[in-house]
């Protein structure tokens, strides 16, 4: 009996290892890579979803309830009837207090004013946490997949953590295209699996405002022989062949610093950042040159900023400044296999089809608004409805 506890001990400790990696995954392949202010909310939305379906099970089906409560023992004195009552009050608030929770994805000045818009955000919180739950499971085995699949091809993972500036996305992935091609990597856009574009955006279409920021409208994908880039609004999502990625991960790294995305997540950084932008598309020299970067050089050395992003700030100061001292255009010269290349190709064309071929996405967009301004009439008619008398 003691070597099938032990047994059945790993196999319980190895399940949850697996259940978290992919859940993480199916986290990364919906939202990217969010903001390290947002992880702790993000993560207690997307495990409280996922919570809130076992409540339900629990309370459902008693014998599943029993085999739930098993994992956590209660003390004797405790009766199971009160622990199954605490778990049905636990499905009734659950949703609107992950609702709530979604709040902090939001900028202060997005988010609900008033009671009716408040009482509306939290009572989509329902819906939100059941497709949420749903969705995660689905997403989480198509991570493990693909995990899976990178391993079989010993290809390795990386991230480049962005925030894609308000209606920029685009025009950032067009950027990056054009950089790893000048970089001598053999790439072509693609659109996305529909298998995780379809999920974010019926997400998006019951969880509102405090999701849809973090989705991206459009997918891209580009694909090479030894390389995938996924972009993200918050996320490059870099996997391929090691010395590939590493190439690639360059490429994106010069390009971002003038591309429509910040590398930093802070107010005062990414004004910073918009500052080094400026210099870099105006390309001053001589007197102008030095009194921009001087004025650069005197925030980064009385901001309060955090060090990490202090550093992600440095870098870009030193390559602007060294690119214009070079004569080239800052972010956009990127030698191809020890050469040099000024980037002939355009690949804009290219992904701007992509998003022009997507009657999908119109269709979801306003599938999506119609669907919320319905529930925000229903909700509106059953307050101002007055009670009849009897």
């Amino acid at each position: 009996m003691a070597i099938l506890a032990t047994l059945f001990g790993l196999v319980g400790r190895f399940t949850g290892k697996l259940l978290t990696m992919s859940l993480g995954w199916a986290s990364l392949l919906l939202f990217g890579r969010v903001p390290k202010d947002r992880e702790v909310f993000l993560a207690a939305i997307t495990f409280g979803s996922v919570i809130w379906v076992v409540l339900i099970v629990g309370v459902a089906l008693p014998a599943a309830g029993v085999f739930l409560l098993s994992f956590a023992p209660i003390p004797d004195w405790v009766d199971e009837g009160l622990v199954r009552l605490a778990m049905l009050a636990a499905v009734v608030v659950l949703p609107p207090v992950l609702s709530l929770a979604t709040l902090k994805l939001l900028r202060a000045q997005d988010r609900p004013k008033g009671i009716g818009p408040m009482l509306l955000h939290l009572a989509r919180g329902y819906p939100l946490t059941a497709g949420l739950a749903l969705l995660l499971v689905f997403l989480g085995i198509i991570g493990l997949v693909r995990k899976v699949r990178s391993l079989a091809r010993r290809w390795t993972d990386t991230h480049i953590p962005i925030v894609v500036k308000p209606g920029g996305y685009e025009q950032l992935a067009a950027d990056l295209d054009r950089a790893i091609s000048d970089a001598g990597v053999d790439i072509a856009p693609r659109t996305a699996p529909a298998v995780m574009v379809v999920p974010g955006r019926l997400l998006a279409t019951v969880a509102g405002t405090s999701v849809r920021g973090l989705l991206p409208d459009r997918l891209v994908r580009l694909v090479g022989k030894d390389v995938e880039v996924l972009i993200y609004p918050s996320d490059v999502a870099i996997s391929g062949k090691q010395q590939t990625t590493a190439r690639v991960q360059a490429a994106l790294a010069s390009r971002l610093t003038t591309a429509e995305a910040w590398l930093t997540m802070s107010a005062d950084a990414q004004r910073i950042e918009d500052r080094l932008g400026h210099v870099a598309r105006d390309r001053p020299d001589g007197a102008q040159r030095a009194e921009a970067l001087a004025s650069i050089d005197e925030q980064l050395a009385t901001k309060e900023l955090p060090y990490d992003e202090w550093e992600v700030l440095y870098r870009q100061r030193l390559q602007v400044e060294r690119d214009l001292l070079l004569g080239n255009r800052p972010g956009e010269e990127m030698p191809a296999d020890g050469g040099t290349t000024s980037g002939t190709r355009s690949s804009t064309a290219g992904v701007a089809g992509l998003f022009r071929r997507d009657p999908l996405q119109t269709a979801f967009a306003a599938g999506g608004l119609a669907l919320m301004a319905l529930n925000a009439a229903l909700l509106l008619l059953e307050r101002r409805s007055p009670v009849p008398r009897r």
